[in-house]
């Protein structure tokens, strides 16, 4: 571990987006901010699945959170992810699109939620994963991203 003196500590290094979307792929929590109507951020906690083909995040979540309504009232949202060590960040920006809630085991917001999970055995817990999400009322945010920006400590 480097050591730093007082009020030192490591500067930023460049970054490329390529850096940035695979630090994206390397975690699975990332905070989630969208705009309140009042202006102010709402962030929460949220565990997502990137796809850097596609350049879509993918959040499991309820139909009845906060973060659905204020979606619909303003698409606009950006995700934080950092390192485990936290010397480094990813800020993917863009505009999110909600999927239908799952109604249906196997329906189609069913299945993109069962994509988003390392997949089962077991059928049967496969039918019973699709069956609780309807269960939660579940659908998927799909953040379609236009910018990543983000910076690494050089250490």
């Amino acid at each position: 571990m480097t050591e730093y003196g007082p009020g030192q500590g490591p500067g930023p290094k460049p970054v490329t987006e390529d850096e940035l979307a695979r630090l994206l792929g390397e975690q699975q929590f990332a905070v989630l901010a969208t705009n309140k109507k009042n202006g102010h951020p709402h962030v929460s906690t949220v565990l997502y699945a990137w796809d850097p083909a596609e350049r879509i995040v993918r959040i499991s979540t309820t139909a009845g959170r906060a973060k659905v309504k204020q979606l619909r009232d303003d698409p606009r949202a950006a995700l934080h992810a950092s390192s485990a060590d936290h010397m480094s960040f990813a800020v993917a920006e863009g505009t999110a699109e909600l999927s239908d809630v799952t109604e249906k085991p196997g329906d189609a917001a069913g299945r993109e939620l069962l994509a988003m999970t390392p997949g089962f055995d077991d059928p049967a817990d496969e039918r019973a994963f699709l069956e609780q999400m309807v269960k939660d009322r579940r659908l998927v945010i799909r953040l379609h991203v236009t910018r990543l920006y983000g910076t690494v400590l050089a250490g």
